[in-house]
């Protein structure tokens, strides 16, 4: 998968048609909020919101950032892969 960061947009995204897949952010400073994972129908049951939180998390990761897991598919997402539980912080 082609998922990129779009720091203009403040989110990872997935090109697709009509409209993209997303991993929605804010970001203070070295704190990443992710806000909101977006898959359109078109695109679900693939792997695509695991994909691109996974980027999410890699990129916050190498930036040596943490993460405040506001979107519930985030959430979810680090309970399942554990490595990530050390990027966690609370709001």
């Amino acid at each position: 998968m082609n998922i990129r960061h779009n720091p203009a947009r403040s989110r990872f995204e997935l090109a697709a048609e009509p409209e993209p897949a997303v991993c929605e952010y804010h970001r203070d400073g070295s704190v990443w909020t992710l806000s909101h994972t977006y898959v359109p129908d078109s695109l679900r049951g693939g792997g695509v919101a695991g994909a691109l939180v996974k980027t999410a998390l890699e990129h916050i990761k190498a930036e040596g950032g943490g993460v405040i897991p506001a979107c519930s598919y985030v959430a979810a997402y680090i309970r399942r892969h554990p490595e990530y539980e050390d990027l966690v912080r609370t709001p």
